[in-house]
C-alpha cells in the first residue's frame, strides 16, 4: 500500500527538544485506563486469516510498494515520492490488493476499486419519483434563463425586468423546489435481514426508594449555612492545597458564613450604575475562578444565592481564543451576564486591553470584573439581613454545558432540586456530620459541585479539595491526602485511578483502610471498568475494601442518575455484563463470552436514587419505552433534575419535559421525565448500566457506535510508542448523507513517519475487525496542538471544528474513503449498441425541433462582389497599398504604454516584398515550400507572414523559447518545425542566436535545425513577382497549437478559408478602415492569430496590438490603452483578464484618477476554446464597471481546431443570455434547466452569436444522430472557413475524414460537418436577432478529450476543480485527471506548508459531496506548478505525466484507501 509521501520541510516542524511533551498526564476527561490491557499485540489478529496479506504488507512495508519504505534515509534527501511510473502502478495494484481485503465482516462482495461500490446481496428498493409540486414533464419554458431577456434587446432595462417579471410563471413554493433528489440516486442500505432484533419483553418504570424523613432537615441549603456559620463556626468546612500538596487555608462554617454575607451585601448595595444599584434579585452572575481557589469560588457561590443572585459558574479564559471560549460567551450574553466575579490573582492574570481592562473576550459581552478578595468587600449595615427563605422553584444556579456540536447550553437548577438532590446524595451514601471528603473534581460543576459545596455544606462536612494542578505534579496526592486526613469518602475520576497506578511504586505506606466511599463520578464511561479493576488490584492490599468502589453516572440535566451502594447501605453485589459489540451497535443486549475481542465489558453504576423514577426509551422519533434487552437513553423523573435550559424553551421541552409512552402509545406516567444524556439498560437486580453516551454517538450506515469505544481499540493497538495515550479524539462528520468516523492523534515527536503509518495502518485494521465499521480519515497532528478541554482532555467540538475548516494541521493522514462509503449511487451502466433513440419527423426528433442554428446567411450580403475580389489576402494588401497607401494598418505598444513601432499599407507591403526576397534568393525556397515564424508578438511577425505569401511559401507562426527556460519551451519550437516539414526559420538575430546556443544543445539537437534567416537587416529588394495561387483552395497557412490534452494539432487554412474567416468577423465586428480595435491575445494560433496578422489587412481597420507579456511589467496597460484610444471592440485572454483582475483589483480608484475610462468599450471579448469562465468574466465587469464599463460589454468567443471562429459576440444582437443546468443530469449527458441558485446548479454563458456564414448543429457522440432542442451532444460546424484538415506527418487518414468530413447518421446526410470535438446544446431563446428571427443560442459545456468517464458518468474537470477550490482559502488552483481509474486532485498550496494536510480531508469531502465521486489521490504543490497555456487554458495532460514522471516536487501526496 503506497505511503503517503512528503517533502522534508514539512515533517521537521521544529527540533525534538523545543516540545513539550503534552501533559502525558491529560487522558482524555473520559478516558478509562489500562483500555483493553494488552489485548491487541504488534501482530493482531492472527484468528482473522483474511486480514493477512494486508497486514503483512504494512507491517514489513512490503516489496511491492517501494514506497512504503521510502522517506530517506539520509538527511535533506526528499522521499523519493509513491509515483514513479513503476511504483505507481504497482501502488495501484496494492491498492487494489488492498481493497479486496478491506471489508472484512461486511457480508459483502469485495468493492470494485474504481467505483468504491459494494455490490449488496440484498434487493433493490423500487426507485419511486420524489413527489414534486411541478409534474415531472413540465415543459422548458417554465424555466425562462435567469437574465434572459426577451424580445429585441435594444429596449431599456427596466421595461426589459418589468417584461421578464411578468413573462415568468409564478414560482412554485421553495419546500417543493428545493427538494433534493439525493434519495433517488444514493444507494440506501437496506437493513441486514439477518441483523440482531430485541426480544424482550416490554420494560417497566422502575422506581427508586422513598426518600427518608428527617427531623431536622433544614428548609433549604441557605438555611444550612446559616445553622451551622452561627451555631459551629469553628468547625472546618474547605481545605484548599497548594501545588505542593501542602494546605494553603482551610475555610471554617464561620468564616464561609460572614464572607458571604460581606459579599452578599457588597453586591446589592455597594454596585451602581448611574446611581441604580447594578444588580437586582433574580440577575445572573459570571463565577470565574481558577480550579485551584476553591475556598474563593465557595464564598462567591454562597454570597450570590444570600444576594438573591443567580451564579453561572465558567472556566477561566486564557487567551482570547481559548477552546470553546466564544460559545461561553454567548451562553453569557444569552444569559445577560454583565458582572463577572474573580480572585485578585487571577484578574492580574487575565489578557489585558491598553487601557488596563480586562479585553473583551471573542464572542463575550462586555463585562465588569469585581474582585471578592476581602479588602473589596463592605462590612454590611447594622440592620441589613438577607433574607433567607425556604427552597422555592426559582433558580439557583446555571451549569453549563458543551454539546456534541460544540454549542454552549446553560442549565438552570432551581432551590428545591438542589435541596432535594442533596437529600437524595446524603441518604444514598449515607453521609453524616463532620465526616471527611477529598474532592479531585471540578469544583464548579457537576459531581464536583454536589459533592464537595453544596451536600458537604447541607451536612457540615469537612472538605479537602485537590488541584487538576497538584493531580500533574504527583498523581498519588488524592491517596496520601486520604491517608492523612483519614477521610471517609472520595470522590474522582477513572483517570485518577489510572495515574495513581502509573506513580505507586513510589508509595508504599499509605492506606486507604478509612475510606467507605469511593465514589468514581464517571462510572457512566464504559472503560471505568478496567480502572475501577487494576486499582482494586494494586490497593487492595493496602486497606482498600473492593465494596467501597462505587461508580456513579451523572449528567448535567438530571444531576445525579444512580449510584453504587456499599452491601451495609442496602446495596446488592455489583453487577458486570459482557457484551456483544456488534448487537450493541444495532441496539441490541447480547451477553457474550470475554475471550472475544468484540465485546465491551462494562459494570453497573448502581441503583435508582432515592425519589426518583427511571425508565429508558427510544433514542430517536417518539420516546416509547425500551424492552428489556434493547438500548434506548436512560431517563429520570424525580424532584431533584435539572428544570430547563436557560433562554431555550425548544429544546428544553424535548429535553426535560419527555412522556415516555408504551408501544401501544399509553403515557406510562403523569409527570415528565428528564433525558440523561446516557445510553444504557436496567440489568439484573434493578441496577442501572450505560453502554455510551448520545454525545458520543456515531450513526453510520444504521449501527451505532459510540466515540469512547472506538477510542479504546485505538489506544489497545500495540506499540504506543507513537501517540499519547490521553490525546485521542474520535468524531463523527456528515458526508454525502451520512456519519464518517474521524480519528485524530497527537503524535510524539520523536516517532518516524514510517512508525506512525504502521501504527495508523493498524488502528484502522483494529477499529475494522472489532467494530466493523470503516475509518473515514485518521490523522495525526504534532504533540500539544489539539486544543484542550478546562481540566486536561481534548476539546472534542473545537477539534472537529478545526478538521472541518482546514485548521488542525496534521503532519500523517490517512483517509480511507474507499472503505467506508457504500452509499454512492450505482455507477452507470451504458447500453450497448442501441440505434438512433428517436425518430425524426420533418425538423422534429423525439418532439423537439432539431438544434441546429446559424449564423447570418453571408450569399445575401452587400458585400459580395467585393468579397470576390478580396479571395487572397496577398491582393488586398497591395490593393490597400495603392489605393490608401498611409493608413495606419497597425500599432503596437510597449510595456510603457508608448507606440514601439507602427505599419501603415504602403510599409507592410514594402517589406514583406524585401522578406519575399530573402526567401527565394537567399533562402532558395520554391513556392509551397513551409517556413516556420518565430518571433515575439509585433509587426515583424505580420511582415514575414505576408512576405511568405508575396513568395508562394506556406508560413506556420511559432511562439519563441523562453530564454529562461529553454528546456521545456524550445522542444516544443522543434516540434513544430519539424511536424510541418518546414524547409526555413524566419527569427530575428536574438533569437536565431538562441537557438544555436550551448544551452539549447542541452535541450534539443540543433545540428538538425532547417535554414535559419534572420529578418533585422534584410537588403532593400523587391521581389520579381509576387505570387498569385492558382485557386482558391490551395493552402495559405498552417495553423499549430497544443490542445489542452497536450496533442500537437496543426490544421491546413486555405485561401478562401482564410478570406472567408477574415470577411465573418469584419460583418460581426463592422469592422471599416474608421474602426480601431485593440488585441490583447497571443498571436500564434487561431482566432489571436486571425485578429493580430489577418483581420485589419482584410477590412482596413487599425489594430492596437498589446503583447500580452508586457502586462507582467505593466498590468494597467490593456485597459489603458483602450481608455486612450478610445476603443469601441477590444479582444483579451482569460489569462489577461485574471491578470487584471488579481493585479488591479484594489487600484480602481488610482486608475480612475489617471484617467482611465472604459465607457467607450461596446464589446470585449474573451477569445477561448472552451466553456465560458463565468465567475471570472462576471467578476471582471463588476471590478471595472467603477470606470464605465458597461455590464453588457464582456463576452467570449469560441472556436476549436477544426474552425477557429464559430461564435464571436460582435457589435449588434442580442445580449449573452446565461442558464442553469443541473450538474448530475450533466454527467449522464443530459440538459436539465433548473433555476439560478437551485441545489447542484451550474451557470452556462453563451459563447458570442454564430458567426455569418457558420452552420451549428447538435449530434449525438455516438450514433451521429442529430439532437432536439436543449439536448446535449457533440457541436459539429460547417462554413467557408473551417480548416480543410489536419497537417500531420503520418496522414491519418480516418482520423481526418471522422473530424473534418463527417455526415449525420440519419436526416439531412448530404451536408459535411466538421466535429468540433467538444460538448453542448443549442437552445432557441426568446430574443430575437438582427434578422428578426428567435435567436438561437449556443452553450458550450466542454471539450470531449477532456472529459473524464468515472462510474459510467462523464465528468467535465473543470467542475470538480471548482468545487475544489472552494473547499478552502489557501487553495490557489487545482487540476484533476485520471490515472489507472482513479482521480487524480493536485492542489496548488497557497499558505504555509502545514496546511498542506489539512486540505486532503476537505479535498476528499467536497467531491463526494458534490460529486459521488472518491477521490483516489491528493497530490499538494506549490504554486504555479499546475502548466497553463498561453490561452489561460490547465495543460492537465502534462501535469499528469509530470506526476508520473515524478516531477513535480509536490509538499505532499495521500493515496486514499
Amino acid at each position: 500500500m503506497p505511503m503517503p509521501s512528503k517533502r522534508r520541510s514539512v515533517l521537521v516542524h521544529s527540533s525534538v527538544e523545543t516540545y513539550t511533551p503534552p501533559d502525558t498526564s491529560s487522558a482524555s476527561e473520559d478516558e478509562g485506563s489500562l483500555r483493553r490491557q494488552g489485548r491487541i499485540t504488534s501482530t493482531p489478529f492472527q484468528s482473522h486469516s483474511n486480514v493477512e496479506p494486508w497486514l503483512n504488507r504494512v507491517i514489513q512495508g512490503s516489496s511491492t510498494s517501494s514506497s512504503a519504505s521510502s522517506t530517506s534515509s539520509h538527511p535533506g534527501g526528499k522521499p523519493a515520492a509513491a509515483s514513479n511510473t513503476a511504483t505507481a502502478t504497482a501502488a495501484a495494484t496494492v491498492l487494489a490488493d488492498l481493497m479486496a481485503h478491506a471489508q472484512l465482516d461486511n457480508h459483502s462482495a469485495p468493492p470494485d476499486v474504481t467505483t468504491g461500490l459494494v455490490e449488496h446481496l440484498h434487493h433493490e428498493r423500487p426507485q419511486v419519483a420524489s413527489v414534486r409540486g411541478v409534474p415531472r414533464g413540465y415543459n422548458s419554458s417554465i424555466l425562462e434563463t435567469a437574465d434572459g431577456v426577451p424580445v429585441n434587446s435594444r429596449v431599456s432595462s427596466k421595461i426589459q425586468q418589468l417584461l421578464n417579471t411578468l413573462k415568468r410563471p409564478k414560482r412554485p413554493p421553495l419546500k417543493e423546489f428545493f427538494v433534493d433528489d439525493f434519495e433517488e440516486l444514493l444507494e440506501v442500505q437496506q437493513p441486514d435481514p439477518n441483523q440482531p432484533k430485541p426480544e424482550g419483553t416490554p420494560m417497566a418504570v422502575l422506581k427508586g426508594e422513598p426518600l427518608g424523613v428527617v427531623t431536622n432537615w433544614p428548609p433549604s441549603l441557605l438555611s444550612a449555612l446559616q445553622r451551622w456559620g452561627t451555631t459551629q463556626p469553628k468547625a472546618p468546612c474547605l481545605t484548599a492545597l497548594d501545588t505542593t500538596g501542602k494546605p494553603i487555608y482551610t475555610l471554617t462554617y464561620g468564616k464561609l458564613w460572614s464572607r458571604s454575607l460581606k459579599l452578599a451585601y457588597t453586591l446589592l448595595n455597594r454596585l451602581t450604575s448611574k446611581n441604580e444599584p447594578l444588580l437586582k434579585p433574580g440577575d445572573r452572575v459570571a463565577l470565574v475562578f481558577p480550579n485551584s481557589d476553591p475556598v474563593m469560588f465557595m464564598v462567591a457561590f454562597y454570597g450570590c444565592l444570600l444576594a438573591e443572585l443567580i451564579p453561572v459558574p465558567i472556566e477561566v479564559p486564557l487567551t482570547r481564543k481559548d477552546a470553546g471560549s466564544q460559545q461561553i460567551g454567548f451562553l453569557l450574553g444569552s444569559c445577560g451576564v454583565t458582572l463577572a466575579l474573580t480572585t485578585d490573582a487571577c484578574q492580574k492574570g487575565l489578557p489585558k486591553a491598553q487601557t488596563g481592562e480586562v479585553v473583551t473576550f471573542k464572542g463575550w459581552p462586555r463585562l465588569i470584573w469585581f474582585v471578592i478578595d476581602g479588602k473589596h468587600l463592605a462590612k454590611p449595615a447594622k440592620d441589613w439581613h438577607p433574607q433567607v427563605r425556604d427552597a422555592s422553584a426559582d433558580i439557583a444556579y446555571i451549569e453549563y454545558k458543551t454539546s456534541k456540536e460544540g454549542s454552549t447550553v446553560g442549565i438552570t437548577v432551581s432551590h428545591a432540586s438542589m435541596l432535594a438532590h442533596c437529600h437524595a446524595l446524603t441518604q444514598a451514601c449515607s453521609y453524616s456530620e463532620a465526616e471527611t471528603l477529598t474532592n479531585v473534581l471540578d469544583f464548579k460543576r457537576d459531581a464536583g459541585l454536589w459533592h464537595g459545596v453544596l451536600t458537604s455544606v447541607m451536612n457540615r462536612m469537612h472538605v479537602i479539595s485537590i488541584p487538576y494542578a497538584l493531580m500533574k505534579v504527583n498523581p498519588l496526592s488524592w491517596i496520601q491526602k486520604v491517608c492523612s486526613y483519614k477521610a471517609r469518602v472520595a470522590v474522582v475520576k477513572s483517570r485518577d485511578m489510572h495515574w495513581s497506578l502509573l506513580a505507586q511504586r513510589d508509595q508504599r505506606d499509605v492506606s486507604l483502610s478509612s475510606l467507605r466511599m469511593l465514589i468514581v463520578a464517571d462510572g457512566a464511561n464504559p472503560w471505568s471498568i478496567s480502572s475501577c479493576d487494576a486499582f482494586l488490584n494494586v490497593f487492595q492490599s493496602r486497606g482498600l475494601k473492593p465494596e467501597v468502589i462505587c461508580p456513579c453516572a451523572s449528567s448535567s440535566e438530571a444531576l445525579t442518575v444512580a449510584i453504587r451502594r456499599p452491601p451495609d447501605l442496602g446495596g446488592p453485589p455489583p453487577g458486570k455484563a459482557v457484551l456483544s459489540m456488534n448487537c450493541l451497535s444495532y441496539g441490541v443486549i447480547r451477553v457474550d463470552t470475554e475471550e472475544k475481542l468484540s465485546v465491551l465489558t462494562v459494570q453497573d453504576v448502581g441503583q435508582v436514587m432515592p425519589g426518583a423514577n427511571v425508565c429508558v426509551v427510544k433514542v430517536d422519533g417518539t420516546p416509547h419505552l425500551c424492552k428489556t434487552d434493547e438500548v434506548g437513553e436512560i431517563c429520570v423523573n424525580s424532584g431533584a433534575t435539572g428544570t430547563a435550559y436557560y433562554g431555550l424553551l425548544g429544546i428544553t421541552k424535548n429535553v426535560f419535559e419527555t412522556i415516555p409512552v408504551t408501544a401501544a402509545g399509553v403515557v406510562v406516567s403523569g409527570q415528565p421525565f428528564t433525558r440523561t444524556g446516557f445510553l444504557g439498560f436496567v440489568g439484573l437486580d434493578n441496577l442501572v448500566f450505560v453502554v455510551g453516551k448520545l454525545d458520543g454517538l456515531m450513526t453510520v450506515s444504521g449501527r451505532r457506535h459510540n466515540a469512547d469505544d472506538v477510542v479504546a481499540t485505538a489506544l489497545a493497538v500495540e506499540p504506543m510508542k507513537f501517540v499519547y495515550r490521553g490525546r485521542i479524539a474520535v468524531f463523527s462528520v456528515t458526508v454525502l448523507h451520512d456519519d464518517r468516523i474521524v480519528l485524530v492523534a497527537e503524535q510524539r515527536p520523536d516517532a518516524s513517519e514510517e512508525d506512525s503509518f504502521q501504527w495508523m495502518s493498524r488502528v484502522l485494521q483494529a477499529i475494522d475487525s472489532i467494530h466493523q465499521v470503516g475509518v473515514y480519515c485518521l490523522a495525526l497532528v504534532p504533540a500539544n496542538t489539539l486544543p484542550k478541554a478546562p481540566l486536561g482532555g481534548i476539546h472534542i467540538s473545537e477539534t472537529k471544528q478545526r478538521f472541518l475548516e482546514g485548521a488542525l494541521h496534521p503532519c500523517n493522514v490517512l483517509m480511507c474513503p474507499h472503505t467506508c462509503v457504500t452509499n454512492l449511487p450505482k455507477p452507470r451502466q451504458k447500453q450497448p449498441d442501441v440505434g438512433p433513440a428517436s425518430m425524426i419527423v420533418g425538423n422534429l426528433v423525439a418532439g423537439k425541433r432539431i438544434a441546429q442554428a446559424s449564423g447570418r446567411d453571408v450569399t445575401q450580403l452587400e458585400d459580395n462582389d467585393q468579397a470576390r475580389k478580396f479571395l487572397y489576402l496577398a491582393d488586398v494588401l497591395q490593393w490597400r497599398a495603392q489605393t490608401t497607401p498611409d493608413h495606419p494598418l497597425f500599432l503596437l505598444l510597449n510595456s510603457k504604454g508608448t507606440v514601439a513601432s507602427t505599419a501603415s499599407c504602403i510599409q507592410l507591403h514594402k517589406k514583406a516584398e524585401r522578406v519575399a526576397a530573402a526567401l527565394t534568393e537567399k533562402g532558395r525556397l520554391n513556392v509551397g515550400d513551409h517556413v516556420a515564424l518565430v518571433y515575439p508578438p509585433g509587426i515583424d511577425l505580420i511582415v514575414t507572414f505576408y512576405g511568405c505569401l508575396y513568395a508562394g511559401c506556406i508560413p506556420i507562426t511559432v511562439r519563441p523559447p523562453h530564454p529562461q527556460n529553454l528546456a521545456t519551451t524550445l522542444p516544443t519550437v522543434k516540434m513544430i518545425v519539424e511536424v510541418s516539414k518546414s524547409a526555413c526559420i524566419l527569427t530575428t538575430q536574438a533569437i536565431m542566436k538562441l537557438l544555436k546556443s550551448k544551452e539549447a544543445a542541452t535541450a534539443v539537437d540543433i545540428k538538425t535545425w532547417p535554414t535559419i534567416l534572420d529578418t533585422d537587416d534584410i537588403p532593400k529588394k523587391k521581389v520579381a513577382t509576387i505570387f498569385r495561387p492558382p485557386s482558391p483552395d490551395m493552402l495559405a497557412y498552417l495553423d499549430f497549437s497544443v490542445s489542452t490534452t497536450g496533442i500537437l494539432a496543426g490544421v491546413k487554412m486555405s485561401h478562401a478559408a482564410t478570406s472567408a474567416l477574415c470577411r465573418s468577423i469584419k460583418l460581426q465586428c463592422e469592422l471599416y478602415p474608421s474602426r480601431q480595435i485593440a488585441i490583447c491575445l497571443d498571436p500564434y494560433c487561431g482566432l489571436g492569430f486571425a485578429l493580430w496578422c489577418l483581420c485589419s489587412v482584410y477590412s482596413g481597420h487599425q489594430s492596437i496590438l498589446v503583447p500580452p507579456l508586457e502586462l507582467e511589467s505593466n498590468v494597467s496597460l490593456w485597459l489603458s490603452a483602450v481608455s486612450q484610444y478610445k476603443v469601441r471592440v477590444t479582444f483579451c485572454s482569460y489569462s489577461v483578464m485574471e491578470m487584471c483582475t488579481k493585479g488591479l483589483g484594489t487600484q480602481t480608484d488610482v486608475l480612475r484618477m489617471k484617467g482611465v475610462n472604459l465607457s467607450c468599450v461596446r464589446t470585449c471579448m474573451v477569445v477561448a476554446e472552451e466553456r465560458p469562465r463565468i465567475a471570472l468574466t462576471q467578476s471582471f465587469s463588476k471590478l471595472f464597471k467603477d470606470l464605465g464599463l458597461s455590464a453588457r460589454a464582456v463576452s467570449t468567443t469560441f472556436g476549436c481546431r477544426v474552425n477557429v471562429a464559430i461564435c464571436l459576440q460582435g457589435t449588434a444582437g442580442p445580449d449573452p443570455t446565461t442558464v442553469y443546468v443541473d450538474m448530475r443530469a450533466l454527467r449522464h449527458d443530459r440538459v436539465r434547466l433548473v433555476e439560478r441558485g437551485s441545489p447542484h446548479s451550474l451557470p452556462l454563458m453563451e459563447s458570442g452569436k454564430i458567426l455569418p456564414g457558420v452552420k451549428v448543429i447538435i449530434a449525438h457522440t455516438e450514433t451521429k444522430g442529430p439532437l432536439g432542442d436543449s439536448h446535449l451532444g457533440e457541436i459539429w460546424v460547417s462554413s467557408p472557413h473551417n480548416a480543410t484538415g489536419y497537417y500531420t506527418v503520418y496522414g491519418e487518414e480516418a482520423l481526418h475524414a471522422d473530424h473534418f468530413s463527417a455526415r449525420l447518421s440519419f436526416g439531412d446526410t448530404q451536408t459535411i460537418w466538421a466535429r468540433t470535438g467538444y460538448l453542448g446544446f443549442l437552445r432557441r431563446t426568446e430574443l430575437t436577432d438582427a434578422s428578426g428571427e428567435r435567436h438561437d443560442a449556443l452553450y458550450v459545456v466542454g471539450s470531449l478529450d477532456e472529459t473524464l468517464e468515472l462510474r459510467g458518468m462523464r465528468y467535465h474537470p473543470i467542475d470538480i476543480e471548482t468545487s475544489v477550490i472552494r473547499a478552502h482559502k489557501s487553495i490557489a488552483e487545482c487540476a484533476v485527471f485520471t490515472w489507472t481509474n482513479l482521480l487524480v486532485v493536485v492542489v496548488e498550496l497557497e499558505g504555509s506548508e502545514q496546511e498542506a494536510l489539512d486540505l486532503v480531508a476537505l479535498v476528499t469531502n467536497v467531491v463526494l459531496e458534490e460529486h459521488y465521486l472518491i477521490v483516489g489521490v491528493v497530490v499538494i504543490v506549490d504554486p504555479g506548478v499546475i502548466p497553463i497555456n498561453s490561452r489561460g487554458e490547465k495543460q492537465r495532460m502534462h501535469l499528469r505525466d509530470g506526476f508520473l514522471a515524478d516531477q513535480l516536487d509536490p509538499i505532499y501526496v495521500a493515496y486514499n484507501m
